[in-house]
């Protein structure tokens, strides 16, 4: 049995049940941040009793991710030692600096403004939830600088058989992790815009606390449609900067054979690997993958022929999970749009108040089909052109992995269900009668 495709499963099982809990800890507390500060300014108890019920949502599922993050930091020893112990002085640092200086620092303002209700003033309690933001983004920076590291490896040298950091700046300033971090992050404020509209659109079908999640509603729809552009924008800049760092990826979600220029895009391709070639081309258009990549249409585009076959990524999975990303990614500003244009007309759109409420997953999906993209079309690399993933596995047996895995997938079972059943009982539930002031 394969030791290097179990450990591989352990983690993409572990990483994407944990990044099904960090998008929405990442915009609900810029939304919620936002409903807070409007209750400071106007006095309006609407926007208290929006701050505290997506509030109680935002702690669920914070609690969740903690639970599920820890995990992960574990398997860089107990699965991937080889990697930790060849890229360690790097990898490790980044690791270190998000622990230290943001995730203890968002975990101890998430417990003032827990407690701090009546104890601290209004003003400063909006602060706190703004400065908790302000942390879950700064985590989330560094946890994807160390990802773009991966992703394109900058600032190093080889040193006694192991990669050592010799440029902090162009670890930091990486491009690729840069537009890693703008697209993840946009795309988490997106997931959680569509999160509470349709929560929100739950309770407006229902006719129950309409002004309250008509207001929610609006603020998320706003958040949404500058975010679902933004992301689509970012989502163009980053495919020009992976063809011109990893062609091989490129090459493979789009399932372009042959080096080539004015390349073609395929509306619909089912590629068959052992050949070389595509079974099915539909929706042949000349050039447009050319624009895509290189922004000319004449430009030539690398094909997964002239890329050695042992370096190739997988090429189904990758064009699956691509055309799935980039197709929700241009549903999400049109229905946007669509909110935008009735947003004063709420309670006469019950389909379109039906489309939101069954979308709320359609971001999940998104988000995590980007992310099989990210690291599955890095293959068979885990640090690119620099480290085989088959070199980073630990020395251990398959039994060790086979277990753990198993382990896994039914402790995250168990975890998932009481963690979704809780956060989706407290939003059937809606907002509880406001007893006392702050």
């Amino acid at each position: 049995m394969d030791v290097v495709l179990f450990s591989r499963l352990q983690f993409a099982v572990a990483t994407m049940f944990h990044f099904l809990f960090v998008p929405l800890t990442l915009g609900l507390s810029i939304l919620i941040a936002y409903m807070e500060t409007k209750y400071v300014r106007t006095g309006d108890e609407t926007y208290l009793s929006m701050t505290k019920f997506w509030g109680k949502i935002f702690l669920i599922n914070f609690g969740l991710g903690v639970v599920t993050g820890i995990t992960l930091e574990f398997q860089f020893g107990t699965n991937w030692s080889r990697y930790s112990a060849y890229v360690g002085d790097i990898f490790g640092s980044l690791l270190a600096i998000e622990a230290s200086a943001a995730f203890f620092l968002e975990s101890t303002l998430i417990g003032v403004w827990v407690f701090g209700w009546k104890k601290i003033s209004k003003k400063a309690h909006a602060v706190v939830i703004w400065l908790i933001a302000g942390a879950g983004t700064l985590s989330a920076i560094w946890i994807l600088i160390a990802n773009g590291w991966m992703q394109h490896p900058v600032g190093y040298a080889i040193r006694d058989g192991r990669a050592e950091l010799v440029d902090f700046a162009a670890v930091v300033s990486n491009k690729f992790a840069i537009l890693e971090f703008l697209h993840t992050v946009s795309a988490a404020y997106v997931l959680s815009a569509f999160f509470v509209m349709g929560v929100s659109a739950y309770h407006l079908l229902k006719r129950q606390h309409i002004e309250f999640f008509t207001r929610s509603f609006k603020i998320a729809l706003v958040f949404g449609l500058v975010f679902s552009i933004f992301t689509a924008i970012n989502g163009d800049m980053h495919a020009v900067h992976v063809t011109e760092v990893q062609p091989a990826k490129l090459a493979a979600m789009e399932a372009h054979w042959e080096t080539t220029a004015r390349a073609p895009l395929h509306l619909f391709a089912i590629p068959d690997e052992e050949n070389e070639r595509n079974l099915i081309e539909i929706g042949s258009i000349p050039g447009i993958l050319s624009f895509l990549a290189h922004h000319d249409f004449n430009a030539e585009v690398t094909g997964l022929r002239d890329i050695p076959k042992e370096e190739r990524p997988p090429v189904l999975l990758s064009l699956i999970s691509f055309r799935t990303m980039v197709g929700l990614g241009t549903l999400f500003p049109l229905l946007m749009i669509i909110g935008w244009i009735r947003r004063n007309r709420l309670l006469e759109s019950d389909l379109y108040l039906k489309v939101m409420l069954f979308a709320i997953p359609l971001p999940y999906i998104a988000i995590e089909m980007g992310w099989v993209l990210a690291e599955v079309g890095r293959q068979p690399w885990i640090v690119y052109g620099l480290m085989k993933t088959s070199d980073a596995v630990s020395p251990i047996t398959f039994p060790q992995v086979f277990f753990s895995l198993i382990a896994f997938v039914v402790f995250y079972g168990i975890l998932g269900a009481i963690g979704f059943s809780l956060i989706a009982k407290h939003a059937k539930k809606g907002p509880e009668q406001l007893t006392t002031d702050n």
